[in-house]
């Protein structure tokens, strides 16, 4: 019997294209852009300093695991496949030294201790800038564990309440140009009540005026009048 050649051959060219379909339908659609990451601060000569004994602390630490120590922990294994256990005395002290600088980065991101070492550095640099450029006869200044309470509550308040009066500041500004404008509005009002008043004054003058150049004429007027309304009214 002869065999049907066509049919696997077309089941291949549906499964190629299911496939396609399935590849085309995984891809993960393009993402929005990331954000630009923050410009990494630089560090100060204390924050250099601080890494730097970190470093020596932990290849101090981790040189505990030299080869000698740790043969000593394993004796059988060292003696019967000491290249294996170097090469994991190798993997474990590298593991260790890569953990333990990803979490030492972790800590300074998280507390923020290159800002703030770089901060007591400027403010170091400051003091001592004042204590050298200060005139010799001038007065020492107070130690800190010598002022008063109500000193040392001023100085852990002094930043928090410099944000808070700057933006009372601006609300303050804010409100006296409002104040400004309604002052304006009020002096445009008042100038244009007085020339009502005025106009009304002069508007009462020619009635006062109309009055008295007709007051000889008003009884002959009123006489006249009430004939004409007789005759009318007849």
């Amino acid at each position: 019997m002869e065999t049907d050649d066509t049919a696997p051959a077309q089941d291949t060219h549906a499964d190629g294209d299911n496939n396609n379909n399935q590849a085309q339908a995984s891809e993960p659609q393009a993402s929005a852009p990331a954000p630009a990451p923050a410009a990494p601060v630089v560090p100060g000569p204390r924050a250099t300093r601080f890494q730097e004994l970190y470093a020596q602390s932990l290849k101090r630490t981790l040189g505990k695991l030299k080869w000698d120590n740790f043969a000593a922990c394993y004796p059988t294994v060292a003696k019967k496949a000491e290249p294996v256990l170097k090469q994991v005395q190798t993997q474990m002290a590298d593991k260790l030294a890569e953990k333990c600088e990803r979490e030492f980065e972790s800590i300074l991101i998280a507390r923020q201790v290159v800002p703030k070492l770089n901060d007591l550095e400027s403010l170091v640099a400051d003091a001592t800038h004042r204590r050298l450029s200060s005139a010799p006869d001038a007065p020492k200044p107070t130690p800190p564990h010598l002022l008063p309470a109500k000193d040392i509550l001023s100085a852990h308040l002094a930043p928090s309440l410099a944000s808070h009066q700057s933006l009372l500041n601006a609300k303050l500004q804010t409100a006296q140009s409002h104040n400004a404008i309604l002052y304006e509005q009020i002096r445009n009002q008042r100038a244009e009540i007085e020339a009502l008043l005025d106009s009304l004054e002069a508007a009462v003058g020619d009635v006062k005026s109309a009055n008295a150049a007709l007051a000889p004429v008003v009884d002959q007027l009123a006489a006249e009048a009430r004939e004409v309304d007789k005759a009318v009214s007849e």
